[in-house]
């Protein structure tokens, strides 16, 4: 796996290393050993799978709040997203900050999100599948969410065709000035 830092402090924007040959490839989703060597110690308790079944759905930015804050890695294996982290870390270096890549099946790629950041992606095709791991236990009394649309962060979703959740439009801004 080749990792590379994102403009938010710990979040890494992660390319999968595929061996291939005539039957294919393999590639690793998860080693903790390279995560250890990246300093990240990423332990997953949970696994989730999300469809998506609308080309501009965006879902998030969402978060849990102590003593349940997760880290998350995240990969799509149908489709495209446009995958986004957002630091809401106030004693970071890059509170307030974003970083949004596409992931893809064909680009091998996964977006690792560390804990007190929020997490949210567009659907950039219909039928996409994103996958992704925990390292806690969903917890309903300590889910929280930023508006997708916060202008103090100032995402640039790469589709204006957007449709967000009543769930996700209800979420508070982050008022950082």
């Amino acid at each position: 796996m080749i990792f590379q830092k994102t403009a938010c402090e710990g979040a890494y924007y992660i390319t999968q290393d595929p061996r291939e040959d005539e039957r294919g490839y393999f590639a690793y989703i998860f080693s903790r050993e390279e995560f250890l060597q990246q300093g990240i110690d990423f332990v997953s308790v949970r696994a989730s799978q999300m469809l998506n079944k609308k080309k501009g759905i965006i879902r998030g930015l969402h978060f849990q709040l102590a003593p349940k804050e997760e880290q998350k890695l995240i990969w799509c294996t149908r489709g495209r997203v446009f995958d986004v982290v957002a630091d809401l870390r106030p004693d970071s270096p890059s509170f307030g900050k974003w970083f949004g890549a596409e992931l893809s099946p064909e680009n091998h790629s996964m977006l690792y999100i560390p804990r007190g950041c929020a997490h949210g992606f567009q659907v950039l095709a219909g039928d996409t599948m994103v996958e992704y791991l925990a390292s806690e236990s969903y917890s309903k009394e300590l889910e929280r969410g930023v508006r997708w649309d916060d202008p103090s962060i100032g995402i640039e979703w790469p589709d204006n065709n957007i449709f967000v959740s009543q769930k996700d439009q209800m979420w508070p801004l982050l008022k950082l000035n």
